[in-house]
C-alpha cells in the first residue's frame, strides 16, 4: 500500500498539470514585448549603461583626490649604509623606533586639457552607445515585424487551404451525386477526389509552415519554448498617402539611427585627435597631506607637505606623433563610413518606395483576380451541374482560383513588408510599430 502512494500522487500531479494558456499578441504586443526582452536589445541597453560610468570615470579625473591615512610604522636604520661610513664611538644603527601618524591627502589637476578632452569624448561615446542602442531596437523590430507578417502570411494561407478543402469536399460530393444518381460519371469521381486529396495535402503543409513561423516568432521574442504563441491580428491592407522622395530622404539622414552613430563616432575621434594635440602642453597639479604624527597620541604633533607640480613633456619617443596619426585615420575611416551609409539610405529610400508602389498595385490586381476566379468557379459549377460539361473544367476553375488566393495572401504580405521596410529605411520602426 505504501508503494502505490508515490504513484497515487505523481498521477494527481500530471492530471492537474496543464499546459501553460497560449500567448495572444498583436503586432504591437509583440514588437513591445521583443523590446522588453530580446537579448540583443538588453545588451544594448547595458552598453548604454557601461558607456555612462566610464563617463562617470573620466570626469572623476578632473576633480580633486582625497584619501585618508592612518598607520603605525616601526623602523630600524644603518648609519652605516645609509652614509657610506662608520662614525666611530656611534652605534651602526639607529632604532628600533616607532611613530603612529593618522591624516589625509589630496592630490587635484589644475590645467590638464587632455583629461577635459578625454571627459567629453566620453561624453560622445554615450551618444554612440544610445545610436547603436536605437540601431538594435529598430533591427529587431524589423525581425518582428517581418516574422509576424510570415506568421499571418501563413496564418491566411491555412485559412485558404482549408476553404479549398471545403470546396473540393463539396465538389466531389457533387460529383458523387451525380454518379450515384446516373448521370455522372466515374472518371468525374474519381478527378474530384483526387484533386480532394491534394487540397488536403496542401492544407498539411501550410499547417506546418504556420506552426514553424510560429516558433521562429517566439524565438524573437525569447519567450518560455512551452509557451504557445498565436496571432491576434489578421492580414489587412492600410492604405497610405504618396511618398515624397526628397523629403524621405531628408527624414532619414535625421533620424537613421547609424548615421547617428558614425557621426558620434566622428566627434569623438576629433576629440581623441585634441588629446594627443594637448600632450604636448604643460600640466599644472598640487598634492600635499596633513597629519597628526608622534611617537604615540600624547607627543602627536601636526605635519604636512604640500607641492605644486609643472609638468612639461620634451621627449617621448614619437608617441604623441604617433597617437595623433592614429587618430587621423580613424577620422579619414569614419569619413567613408559615413558616405557608405549615406549611400545606402539613399538606395533603401528609393528601394522601400518602388516596392511599395508595385505592392500597392499587385493588391489591386490581386483583388480583382480573386473576384473573376470565383465567379469562375460558380459558372463551372452550374454547367457540370447542368451537364454541359464535366469536371475537368471545374478543376482548372478550382485551381484558377487557389493561384488567385495565393496571389492575393501575396500582394498584401509585400504590402505590409513594404510599410515596414520604408519604415526602416526612414528609422522610423519603433515609432510606427511600438507606439
Amino acid at each position: 500500500m505504501k508503494l502505490r502512494i508515490p504513484i497515487l500522487l505523481a498521477l494527481a500531479a500530471g492530471a492537474f498539470a496543464q499546459d501553460p494558456a497560449p500567448l495572444k499578441l498583436t503586432l504591437r504586443d509583440a514588437v513591445q514585448l521583443a523590446l522588453k526582452q530580446n537579448p540583443r536589445v538588453i545588451l544594448a541597453n547595458l552598453g548604454v549603461a557601461q558607456s555612462e560610468q566610464e563617463r562617470n570615470i573620466a570626469r572623476s579625473a578632473l576633480l580633486p583626490q582625497v584619501g585618508g591615512h592612518a598607520g603605525e610604522t616601526v623602523n630600524r636604520v644603518n648609519l652605516e649604509s645609509s652614509i657610506g661610513f662608520r662614525f666611530p664611538g656611534f652605534s651602526q644603527h639607529v632604532g628600533p623606533y616607532r611613530y603612529e601618524q593618522i591624516g589625509a591627502g589630496f592630490n587635484a589637476a589644475v590645467l590638464d586639457l587632455t583629461l577635459w578632452r578625454r571627459y567629453r569624448a566620453s561624453q560622445a561615446g554615450i551618444d554612440t552607445s544610445r545610436a547603436q542602442e536605437t540601431t538594435v531596437r529598430e533591427e529587431s523590430v524589423l525581425l518582428v515585424v517581418s516574422q509576424y507578417l510570415g506568421s499571418q502570411r501563413a496564418a491566411a494561407d491555412v485559412e485558404a487551404a482549408r476553404s479549398r478543402v471545403d470546396l473540393a469536399q463539396a465538389l466531389y460530393d457533387q460529383a458523387a451525386d451525380l454518379l450515384k444518381n446516373g448521370v455522372g460519371t466515374g472518371i468525374d469521381a474519381l478527378r474530384s477526389n483526387v484533386q480532394l486529396q491534394n487540397e488536403k495535402q496542401r492544407l498539411i503543409v501550410a499547417r506546418t509552415q504556420l506552426e514553424t513561423a510560429l516558433y521562429a516568432l517566439a524565438r524573437l521574442l525569447n519567450v518560455d519554448p512551452k509557451q504557445r504563441v498565436e496571432l491576434a491580428d489578421a492580414v489587412s491592407f492600410f492604405d497610405t498617402p504618396e511618398v515624397n522622395l526628397d523629403q524621405t530622404l531628408e527624414r532619414a539622414w535625421q533620424t537613421r539611427p547609424e548615421l547617428r552613430q558614425i557621426l558620434a563616432q566622428q566627434q569623438r575621434a576629433q576629440l581623441e585627435l585634441r588629446v594627443a594635440g594637448d600632450a604636448r602642453l604643460p600640466k599644472v597639479s598640487v598634492s600635499g597631506f596633513w597629519a597628526e604624527q608622534g611617537l604615540n597620541g600624547s607627543t602627536a604633533i601636526p605635519v604636512y607637505s604640500y607641492q605644486a607640480n609643472l609638468d612639461v613633456p620634451l621627449f617621448t619617443g614619437g608617441r604623441i606623433q604617433a597617437e595623433r596619426t592614429r587618430a587621423e585615420l580613424a577620422i579619414r575611416q569614419l569619413k567613408q563610413q559615413e558616405q557608405e551609409v549615406r549611400n545606402r539610405i539613399v538606395l533603401d529610400v528609393q528601394t522601400s518606395i518602388a516596392q511599395l508602389g508595385s505592392a500597392r498595385s499587385e493588391v489591386d490586381v490581386a483583388k480583382l483576380g480573386i473576384e473573376l476566379a470565383r465567379q469562375e468557379v460558380e459558372q463551372a459549377r452550374d454547367r457540370f451541374q447542368a451537364g454541359v460539361t464535366n469536371n475537368v473544367e471545374v478543376i482548372q476553375a478550382q485551381d484558377g482560383l487557389a493561384r488567385a488566393g495565393d496571389n492575393q495572401i501575396a500582394a498584401l504580405y509585400r504590402y505590409n513588408q513594404a510599410r515596414a521596410d520604408l519604415a526602416r529605411s526612414v528609422g522610423q520602426m519603433e515609432a510606427l510599430y511600438a507606439k
